[in-house]
């Protein structure tokens, strides 16, 4: 599994905690910026990792901006994206275990650093539960195939 990382100006500063927490973990990662403070525009970065999730079924995506819900919007316009803003420890476990969440999104504005690499811990380290859950999602894959069909 390979940590697909994103984040705009506002989630930088975290992205660069869970950076050194994966790779104090040895976990594998690629960053896809943004790379500074420098103000940037959340949606290139959302869109982006999403893409990357949605074509390697093995990666994860964290994405990080002030609130969390830019990056949650945008990336869940990505077919096959499944990302859940996460503030809490309850719902990180959660969104992996019930909705098999793809991509975690995590808003800078909103936790500290302490609490988001324990989010991030928490959602790396929980498995989906299938069963009645896979149903739940098969449906909204069968609406997504509907509504995109005659996407171009």
């Amino acid at each position: 599994m390979v940590i697909v990382l994103g984040a705009d100006h506002g989630g930088f500063m975290l992205k660069e905690h869970i950076k050194k927490y994966l790779k104090a973990n040895d976990i594998p990662h690629r960053d896809f910026g943004t790379h500074s403070e420098a103000s940037t525009d959340y949606p290139d970065y959302a869109l982006k990792v999403a893409q990357v999730v949605a074509d390697d079924p093995d990666s994860i995506g964290i994405l990080c901006c002030g609130t969390g819900i830019g990056m949650s919007i945008a990336a869940n316009k990505v077919k096959g994206i499944r990302a859940a803003l996460c503030n809490d420890l309850f719902c990180a476990e959660m969104s992996r275990k019930h909705n098999d969440a793809n991509i975690l999104c995590l808003g800078a504005r909103v936790i500290d650093t302490k609490l988001g690499l324990d989010i991030v811990e928490t959602f790396l380290n929980t498995e989906f539960e299938g069963g009645r859950h896979s149903k739940r999602l098969n449906i909204i894959r069968e609406f997504e195939k509907r509504s995109n069909k005659h996407d171009k």
